[in-house]
């Protein structure tokens, strides 16, 4: 959790227990990520710190009652002078709104004037894969810029786990999550993703070669616990995997762009443009919502019009001719 969250701080004990019941419900119902719950909680906290300096005194429960929907305009324009992106706000909305429809929920403040504020417009921003033999060029050169490339099982690890990542279009926080005996004896792995949902995946031999040849490396216990270790035997942190990442992407000459989490959006456009289906891609991702899959299609339409534009070779002519001859 943030250092700069203080729930303890005196200017908002008078209503410490709406926001902690919020909390634990965030936790133990919505199951939020770490990640998202520490995001919520620093948004909470500039609200109310907000509220602190907009009327002049500690808020209580009659003051979240009372408020209107300019304070909330008030807050977000203080949010945007302080520079913070659009979806940045966007998610601040978002945790106000989860926060009022629980107090609403639970009888305590009954306002509605949230939902009269729209969300700011956020550009679409569209997942940016690799395209596949830059993947499958990473995947074979990744070892070579491991922490400790000398060893070869720390090279045989970061090689199986950006392996999984594409092979298996995983998260790398679900990668890292697995343990020992999640590994399947048949083709199908399950895997926890986002709020312990769970789904299964199927698992490529090419896949299972390469965690195998991991494990027959690794100098820890391979019959429990972690399955990706730090060199000091515990859990592999994501970090050590971001960084063998970005030297390879840096040897190769790839984009910033090119991240662990890049192979997922590459699984995922690679199936699309074999001819995978969405609904099919959408479960193999642990997707909640199709509508967030059917970013694929809008990746997948640019990179065939940018072939198309650059490499059609009657169109491109035909432009060169009718540039030379406009009439």
């Amino acid at each position: 959790m943030s250092q700069d969250l203080n729930l303890d701080d005196v200017s908002f004990q008078k209503i410490r227990p709406l926001l902690q019941g919020w909390l634990d419900y965030l936790r133990s119902e919505k199951r939020l990520s770490v990640h998202t719950y520490d995001a919520y909680l620093q948004d909470m906290m500039h609200f109310l710190n907000f509220l602190l300096d907009h009327l002049g005194k500690s808020p209580d429960q009659k003051t979240l009652t009372d408020l209107k929907p300019q304070d909330f305009r008030s807050f977000l324009a203080a949010r945007r002078r302080a520079g913070i992106s659009g979806a940045s706000m966007a998610r601040s909305l978002s945790a106000l709104r989860n926060f009022f429809k629980y107090l609403r929920k639970q009888g305590l403040v009954q306002n509605d004037a949230i939902d009269a504020i729209q969300s700011p417009k956020i550009p679409k921003r569209l997942p940016r894969p690799l395209a596949p033999d830059a993947a499958q060029q990473t995947l074979k050169d990744v070892g070579d810029f491991s922490a400790d490339s000398t060893q070869d099982w720390v090279r045989h690890r970061d090689i199986a786990v950006l392996t999984l990542l594409y092979g298996c279009g995983l998260r790398i926080s679900e990668a890292l999550s697995l343990d020992v005996d999640a590994l399947p004896d048949g083709d199908m792995i399950r895997i926890i993703g986002k709020r312990n949902k769970e789904r299964l995946v199927p698992i490529l031999p090419i896949v299972k070669q390469a965690i195998q040849t991991y494990m027959n490396a690794c100098p820890f216990d391979m019959t429990t616990g972690a399955l990706f270790r730090g060199v000091r035997g515990g859990r592999l942190n994501a970090r050590n995997i971001q960084l063998a990442m970005q030297k390879v992407r840096t040897a190769l000459g790839l984009p910033k762009s090119a991240t662990p989490h890049a192979l997922r959006h590459s699984f995922a456009t690679h199936l699309l443009g074999a001819g995978g289906d969405l609904r099919t891609i959408q479960e193999l991702l642990g997707h909640a919502d199709l509508s967030t899959t059917q970013h694929y299609t809008d990746v997948d339409t640019a990179y065939l019009m940018d072939v198309y534009n650059n490499a059609h070779p009657d169109f491109i002519s035909e432009a060169k001719d009718t540039k030379k001859d406009p009439a």
